[in-house]
C-alpha cells in the first residue's frame, strides 16, 4: 500500500461523481447502432493563466462534452473509468497542468457515459499522443460477500435506466448489479471492493449509514448497515485491481 493514496488528493468529489455517472442512464441516449465513433469537432487547449483554477466538467443533458481547468489524470479517470490511484507513471507535470476541452460528436442527442469513454480515449490518443497498457495489481481491499442469514435484496422493478447516487449519509441505486454496488462502496470505504457474492441479476438498493465513526449519529457504520439492511458484508482481502499504465503522453496537445 506504500505510495498509494486511497483518497484522491484533489477533486475527490469529482471522483465520486465518476463512479455514479458510470451507472446513470440518460433520457434520450443513442442506440447502439447510432453511437458516434469520434468527436466531429473538438477543441483542447491549455487553460489560460490567471483563472480561478476551479475544475468543472459536464456532458449530462447536453450534446457536447465540456471541461474547464481539468488535469490529465482527471481526463484519464473519465476516459477509462478508473480512480486516481489506478493510474501509474504519471508525468510530474500532470496534476498541475490544466486544460480546457470542448468536444461535440455528430448528431444532436446526448451521450451516455459508456458511449463517451471511447471518444475521450480517442481524443487523448490524437491530441496528446497517449499510449497506455493495463496491468493487474493486488491491494488490501474488501470482498463483498453474503452475510449470515442470507441476502436482503430488492429485485429491480425493471426500469431501463441505471441510476446511482452517493449521498452524505448513504447511497441509493436502481437496476444495478452487485458488481455495480461493489464499485460504489469503494468510495465511502476508501479501498477497492470486489464482488464475490456470486449473485446475478439487477437490484434496487438503499443503504443508510453514518459517514464516520461519530457516536453522535443515530445511523450505523457502513459495515453494520450492509449486514442489517442488505444482508451483505465486507471482508478484508487482497483484491485484484486493474491499473492503467501511461507509456507516453505529451504535455501540450496538438493544434485544434
Amino acid at each position: 500500500m506504500a505510495g498509494c493514496n486511497w483518497i484522491v488528493k484533489r477533486l475527490f468529489i469529482f471522483v465520486m461523481l465518476i463512479g455514479a455517472l458510470a451507472l446513470c442512464g440518460k433520457a434520450v441516449p443513442y442506440s447502439h447502432a447510432q453511437a458516434p465513433t469520434t468527436f466531429e469537432v473538438a477543441s483542447v487547449r491549455l487553460s489560460p493563466p490567471g483563472g480561478n483554477g476551479l475544475t468543472s466538467f459536464n456532458y449530462l443533458g447536453t450534446t457536447r462534452f465540456t471541461a474547464t481547468n481539468i488535469s490529465l489524470p482527471l481526463l484519464l479517470q473519465l476516459a477509462f473509468g478508473v480512480d486516481d490511484y489506478q493510474i501509474l507513471q504519471k508525468p510530474s507535470w500532470s496534476d498541475s497542468t490544466l486544460y480546457d476541452v470542448s468536444a461535440k460528436p455528430e448528431g444532436e442527442t446526448s451521450l451516455t457515459y459508456e458511449q463517451l469513454k471511447p471518444l475521450l480515449q480517442q481524443l487523448l490518443e490524437q491530441r496528446f499522443h497517449l499510449t497506455v497498457h493495463h496491468e493487474t495489481k493486488y491491494f488490501k481491499g474488501y470482498a463483498l460477500l453474503v452475510a449470515k442469514g442470507g441476502p436482503k435484496l430488492q429485485t429491480s422493478k425493471g426500469e431501463a435506466n441505471h441510476n446511482a447516487n452517493i449521498l452524505p449519509n448513504g447511497l441509493q441505486g436502481q437496476n444495478l448489479s452487485l458488481q455495480d454496488l461493489a464499485s460504489l462502496l469503494s468510495h465511502p470505504v476508501g479501498r477497492p471492493v470486489v464482488d464475490k457474492t456470486g449473485i446475478q441479476g439487477s437490484y434496487d438498493f438503499k443503504l443508510d449509514y453514518s459517514p464516520n465513526e461519530s457516536t453522535d449519529s443515530p445511523l450505523p457504520s457502513i459495515f453494520t448497515a450492509l449486514t442489517e439492511q442488505l444482508g451483505l458484508k465486507l471482508e478484508t482481502q487482497q483484491v485484484p485491481v486493474n491499473m492503467l499504465v501511461i507509456d507516453h503522453v505529451d504535455r501540450e496537445p496538438t493544434e485544434n
